[in-house]
């Protein structure tokens, strides 16, 4: 309750339209440009033949202990960039999930020979950079420099300590980064995709949670190390200002003591697409907009047959803002800032992905115009100006990259790995140029099928799920939780001699009683969050019956502050006085008030209890509420209990969730100590309670405007 008054101030709402307008010209620009783009491609160039292009060149060698090196000499600038890449199989990590981006992260933070702080200190003195991963390890800096720069890097590879203090820092900021992303709508969409997608006993299906995380050992880490981090899975890529002869000696001379077992590919069984259409549901309580995506398996490799007409088939689908499903349902029907698609090619196993944000009250019209653009293109024949153009994207995109030699060594490693023709790249503006229309009529038979789609809706669950049943098959929606574990929905039905004030009465007994709450005059509460390192502290004082003040500091810096007597109020920002109309003031008044629940009819709310829903595993009653100045919010109160452990307050087109946890009782009444709020920022902010005193004697002078 508390949290969620700081964050409805005015100051605050006039720092997110502020942000918001930003945005909203960015996006106007990004579309003001993509219709000038449009506008000289309404008469499509003749194609002529296709020019002949010359792939840079690149020298290969390999190592004795199976690492495989590949050069692409560039000396127009004194530079130089090295790469461990690791081909891996696929690896299932089961309720480790995660463990192998740990160990990753972890190598670089420690050697035998070397801590943290000296590995940061010798890159930062040559100006180079590193990075390590799960799958790579990278390293760039000027030419001069190459050798200390390998120096460092072989030894992060080859000779990591795996410090324990940085394993569990490395742990603490991956859950940090979990509890982020769970508020993050794409992150989910990505997350569940990847389940519906692969299924969860496949390796590309498994996810990293909060419980794979803790269950992660150091030693789990080192195992991973030891059994991938190995040269026969290893192409060192070396790309800048080097001859090939020199690249090779260095490897020789810092990677041939490395050796390691044999890694065997382990088989999966191929992913399957749905027997027919699933529409997948994840509720995002007090979200606005919903996030589509329309996803499936697919067997498709870098290098098939129909790998090129599918790309032109996938640029007119749904390739930028020229693609179909960007001109309907952003250009036609402005559903969305940008749609669009992809038919991704993998070594193991491809991909179908066609996505958009929309309006919660255009979800289902969107859905209709994504099925109606994916079945259009497999049963009609392309334009002849749809096929030139995304010829001609394909075309200008290819040789843009050829500019990069980063691009020329990537050709040679997939030409590598995939075991493509060599001649492959070289070739590819001639495979292009020959593409037809039934080319891509069928390769879209291939790829595309609306029937066996999954459709996944990441969104406001009482606004939305409803009216996606008829896209299922079956007639029925799925819902799971943002780790794509199914959710049984129970029907759930309201008691008949149920009414709002009846939660409302069970809310003021749960927490204490109305007698109770009577008895408090005052009350002082200290809060604390951190935000990106820095402390954020929170006071608020309250005297009966409407007196508040409360100041808000970062760091010991006062962010803002606010004051109420009970007739007059003051808010200041940084500094400034906050101008505070009559309507400020209303809402004002409301936030003084001591426990507002024992006084909503007096206070002048409107409550309506519109059903039960289900809220991480709990069923909760939704009471719709609006108060005496037109704020709208909907409130939950677990029906086991009676306590409020949910607000969604309308917030300028964007709704505010604040969750409340951890209820602990002082001086005989319940308050929540935990409040996570989000979709005010782009990450879930937690506010703890430090301290809370109740009738202290606070004085009026204290609340006073002066």
């Amino acid at each position: 309750m508390e949290c969620e008054e700081i964050f409805r101030c005015s100051i605050f709402k006039k720092k997110i339209m502020n942000f918001r307008s930003y945005i909203l010209f960015f996006f106007l620009v990004l579309g003001w440009s993509g219709i000038q783009a449009q506008d000289f491609r309404n008469s499509a160039p003749k194609p002529g033949p296709a020019p002949k292009i010359e792939i840079g060149d690149y020298e290969t060698f390999t190592l004795k202990n199976g690492l495989t090196g590949i050069v692409v000499e560039n000396h127009k600038l004194p530079r130089v960039s090295f790469q461990l890449f690791f081909d891996l199989p696929l690896i299932a990590e089961g309720d480790m999930a995660g463990a192998a981006d740990i160990a990753g992260d972890l190598i670089s933070k420690g050697t035998t020979t070397r801590k943290k702080a000296e590995i940061d200190e010798a890159i930062d003195f040559i100006g180079a950079s590193l990075n390590t991963g799960a799958s790579a390890v990278s390293g760039a800096s000027l030419t001069k420099h190459k050798d200390k720069l390998m120096e460092v890097l072989a030894d992060v590879v080859l000779n990591p300590s795996f410090p324990e203090d940085e394993f569990e820092k490395i742990k603490k900021q991956t859950l940090s980064a979990l509890a982020q992303s769970k508020a993050d709508p794409n992150s989910i969409a990505a997350n569940v995709a990847r389940v519906l997608r692969y299924g969860s006993e496949h390796p590309y299906g498994e996810l990293t949670t909060e419980e794979t995380v803790n269950n992660i050992t150091l030693e789990d880490a080192k195992a991973f190390y030891n059994k991938y981090f190995v040269p026969s899975r290893a192409y060192f890529v070396v790309v800048g200002d080097i001859t090939a002869r020199d690249a090779e000696n260095m490897a020789k001379k810092y990677f041939s003591s490395w050796n390691g077992e044999k890694v065997m590919e382990s088989e999966y069984p191929m992913p399957e697409r749905p027997a027919s259409t699933q529409v997948d549901f994840v509720d995002k309580a007090g979200a606005v907009q919903s996030v589509i995506t329309i996803t499936y398996p697919i067997d498709f490799s870098l290098g098939d047959d129909e790998a090129i007409a599918t790309s032109v088939m996938n640029t007119i689908l749904g390739g930028g803002f020229s693609g179909r499903l960007n001109l309907n349902l952003r250009e036609d029907k402005a559903y969305t800032y940008g749609a669009g698609s992809q038919t991704s090619p993998d070594k193991y196993v491809g991909n179908f992905n066609a996505s958009a944000s929309v309006r919660n009250e255009v979800t289902d019209s969107a859905i209709l115009q994504f099925m109606k653009e994916i079945e259009k293109i497999r049963s009609e024949p392309v334009s002849d100006k749809e096929l030139q153009q995304a010829k001609s994207i394909l075309a200008g995109s290819f040789a843009r990259n050829l500019e990069q030699p980063q691009t020329v060594a990537r050709f040679a490693l997939n030409t590598v790995r995939y075991d493509l023709p060599e001649n492959y790249y070289a070739t590819y503006l001639e495979k292009l140029s020959k593409v037809t229309k039934e080319d891509v009529t069928e390769a879209a038979r291939q790829f595309i099928h609306p029937e066996n789609a999954h459709i996944l809706v990441v969104g406001n669950k009482g606004e939305v799920a409803d009216k996606l049943a008829r896209f299922d098959s079956d007639g029925e929606v799925n819902f799971y939780d943002a780790y794509g574990q199914k959710v049984e929905m129970e029907e759930m039905g309201l008691p008949e001699d149920m009414s709002a004030q009846d939660v409302i009465d069970n809310y003021v007994a749960a927490i204490g009683g109305a007698d109770k709450l009577q008895t408090i005059k005052d009350m002082t509460m200290q809060m604390s969050a951190s935000i990106q390192g820095q402390n954020l502290e929170t006071v608020i004082k309250r005297k009966a019956p409407d007196m508040m003040a409360m100041e808000m500091t970062v760091s010991g810096m006062t962010l803002m502050s606010q004051k109420y007597d009970g007739q007059q109020g003051k808010a200041v920002q940084q500094g400034q006085a906050v101008p505070l109309d009559e309507a400020a003031l209303a809402e004002m008044k409301i936030q003084a008030t001591l426990f507002p629940e024992t006084r909503l009819e007096e206070l002048g709310y409107q409550m309506e209890l519109k059903g039960l829903e289900m809220l991480e595993g709990k069923k909760a009653y939704a009471v719709e509420m609006i108060s005496p100045t037109g704020n709208k919010s909907t409130e939950y109160f677990d029906i086991s209990n009676g306590l409020k452990i949910r607000s969604v307050v309308a917030n300028g087109g964007q709704n505010v969730v604040n969750d409340y946890d951890d209820y602990r009782e002082v001086d005989g009444i319940k308050f929540p100590f935990k409040t996570t709020v989000s979709g005010m920022m782009p990450f879930p902010l937690t506010m703890e309670v430090q301290s809370l005193e109740v009738n202290t004697g606070l004085e009026a002078a204290e609340f006073a405007v002066e």
